[in-house]
Parts: structure tokens; C-alpha cells; sequence
């Protein structure tokens, strides 16, 4: 997985990325995770309107096998209030269990952390669904912290639902890459 290589997303992309979280959904599905993704949920339009507000980020092999992909968020109301502009948001961290090998969401997460901290930003913050116990303990094995929980966050296509709120202070990512 040496080969692996990160970029921006575009219009090109857009069905793959329906593809690749419809996909999410359904392996979450078949192994007990419900409440989380649904199949269907999110279409074409959804990526094109983070990708213009935001970043959308692929991950792919040499042969440009998409692995995962991630929105990148550099303000996130709904889940976290008005914030001043400290933090980039993590959402919809996926990957391609067919293809990927183990560890690649964590090399996925480590990539949104640095252009976190290319941003200048300090700190990195995702929101998890507050009953998928397995999610919230991958992103605190990660390195985030608890800071709280959203009741009744607003949901693309469905009804609110509570979020436990996560992040991870990123300024040690940052003074590294201005040390070299």
C-alpha cells in the first residue's frame, strides 16, 4: 500500500463516491450497524455541493483503484454551533473493504489530520453516532477525544440524531511540517 495516493475529488468522481458510501452502508448493514448509513441515502448532488463549500478527498491505488474517500469541512454548525476557524471536520471517512487492506482508514484519517494542519488549523473534529459503540471507540484508539454530544443533529435524507462529538489537537502535524 506504499503506492497509495491522495487527491482532491471532482466532477468525474461523483458516481464512484455514491458507489463507494453506498457500498459503506451496505457492509455496515450486513454486519449489524444499523442506524448509520443507509444505501441510496446520499446522491451525486450531495458530493458536488461539499466539493463546492469543501473538499472531497479520494484515496487510490497506482492503477487509480479508489480505496476510500472522505468530505473535508472547514465549518460543521449543525453538529458543533458557531466556532471560531480553528478546526477542518472529518465527514464520511470510507473505504473499499473489498480492496483495502487493514489500516487504511487510519492512513486516510492521518491524511484529512495534515491538510488539516497545511490549513493552519489546529485541531480536527468528526462527529460519530452516538449508539455505534465499535466507530466511537476506532476514532478515540485514534487519538480524539469526547468534547461533547449533539442531540437531534439535522440528517441529509432522514430523521435528526444524536452524535457524540470527537477531536484531536493537530499543531504537532503542523509544527513538523514547517520544521522541514
Amino acid at each position: 500500500m506504499n503506492d497509495l495516493r491522495i487527491r482532491p475529488a471532482g466532477e468525474a468522481d461523483l458516481s464512484g463516491l455514491v458507489r463507494l458510501r453506498d457500498d459503506a452502508a451496505r457492509w455496515m448493514l450486513a454486519r449489524g450497524i444499523t442506524g448509520q448509513w443507509r444505501p441510496g441515502e446520499l446522491d451525486e448532488d450531495h458530493f458536488r455541493r461539499v466539493m463546492a463549500r469543501g473538499e472531497v478527498w479520494l484515496a487510490e491505488t497506482a492503477d487509480r483503484s479508489v480505496l476510500g474517500a472522505w468530505e473535508l469541512w472547514w465549518e460543521d454548525e449543525d453538529a458543533w454551533g458557531p466556532q471560531p476557524p480553528v478546526a477542518g471536520y472529518v465527514h464520511r471517512l470510507m473505504v473499499d473493504r473489498r480492496v483495502a487492506e487493514p489500516g487504511t482508514g487510519q492512513r486516510l484519517l492521518r491524511a484529512a489530520e495534515r491538510r488539516v494542519a497545511a490549513a493552519g488549523r489546529t485541531r480536527v473534529r468528526l462527529d460519530c453516532l452516538a449508539g455505534n459503540a465499535r466507530l466511537n471507540a476506532y476514532y478515540r484508539a485514534a487519538g480524539y477525544r469526547v468534547a461533547g454530544r449533539k442531540e437531534g443533529k439535522p440528517q441529509p435524507g432522514g430523521a435528526p440524531k444524536s452524535f457524540t462529538l470527537l477531536e484531536k489537537d493537530v499543531r504537532a502535524i503542523g509544527k513538523a511540517r514547517a520544521a522541514r
